[in-house]
C-alpha cells in the first residue's frame, strides 16, 4: 500500500481493540461500582478500545510520508487559505473533548501542498492527547518545515468539554489560539489579510 494511502487509512479508519485497554476500561467500570456483565455494559471495554484507538491514530501516523507526493511546483506566492476545518481532540488534563475548527493558511515560495492534506495536517495533530496551544504551534510549524513558504498561519477556534461540562461549567466559552510564521508574523499587513479573510479582528497582542 501506498505510505499516503495507509496514512490517510489509519486517520480515516475504524480503530482496533487492543486488551490493555480494555482491561483499563473494565477496571474503571468496576471502580464506579458497575457491573461490566449486565446487558448494556457487556461489549463496552471492547467499544470504548476501538474508539481511543481511533481517536489517537495521529500517534501512529509518520508526518512526512503523508504528504511526500502532495508536494507541487507552481508559480504562485499569494496567499492559499483553508478555513473551517473541523477537528475533534482529546484534552491530556480530563481526557474530555475538545472540538472546532481551524483556519490554515500560507504563502508559496516554491511549491504547494495539495488541499486535502491541509485537513489531514490538522486531523494528525488533533488525533492526539492534546493543548489547543499546543496543537496549534505544532500545524505552523509542521506546514513551515514540509513546505518552506514564506510565511504560515493558523488560528483555532475550539469548545472545551471539560470547561463546560465540570469546573466552571461555561457553556458559551470559546477559546481561540493563533500561531504566525515567517511573514504572518513579521508583516502586520499579512498577518491582517489573513485575519480578515477568516472573519476575525487582530487580537492587540498580534500588533
Amino acid at each position: 500500500m501506498h505510505k499516503i494511502d495507509a496514512a490517510a487509512e489509519l486517520l480515516d479508519g475504524v480503530g482496533v481493540a487492543r486488551p490493555e485497554i480494555e482491561s483499563a476500561v473494565r477496571t474503571l467500570l468496576e471502580a464506579f461500582g458497575e457491573d461490566v456483565n449486565r446487558e448494556g455494559l457487556e461489549h463496552t471495554p471492547e467499544r470504548v478500545a476501538r474508539m481511543y484507538d481511533e481517536l489517537l491514530a495521529g500517534y501512529r501516523v509518520e508526518p512526512h510520508a503523508m504528504i511526500n507526493d502532495a508536494l507541487f511546483d507552481v508559480d504562485y506566492d499569494e496567499m492559499v487559505i483553508v478555513r473551517d476545518i473541523e477537528f475533534y481532540s482529546l484534552c491530556e488534563h480530563h481526557l474530555l473533548p475538545f472540538v472546532g475548527s481551524a483556519h490554515v493558511a500560507y504563502t508559496p515560495a516554491r511549491k504547494i501542498i495539495g488541499l486535502s492534506k491541509v485537513p489531514r495536517i490538522v486531523d494528525l495533530f488533533a488525533r492526539r492527547l492534546q493543548v489547543q496551544e499546543r496543537m496549534t504551534r505544532q500545524i505552523a510549524e509542521f506546514i513551515e518545515a514540509a513546505v518552506h513558504p514564506y510565511g504560515v498561519g493558523v488560528v483555532v477556534e475550539g469548545l472545551h468539554l471539560c470547561s463546560m461540562m465540570r469546573g466552571v461549567k461555561k457553556a458559551n466559552a470559546r477559546m481561540v489560539t493563533s500561531a504566525m510564521c515567517g511573514s504572518f508574523k513579521e508583516s502586520v499587513a499579512t498577518r491582517q489579510e489573513f485575519l480578515d479573510l477568516i472573519g476575525r479582528t487582530t487580537p492587540t497582542s498580534l500588533l
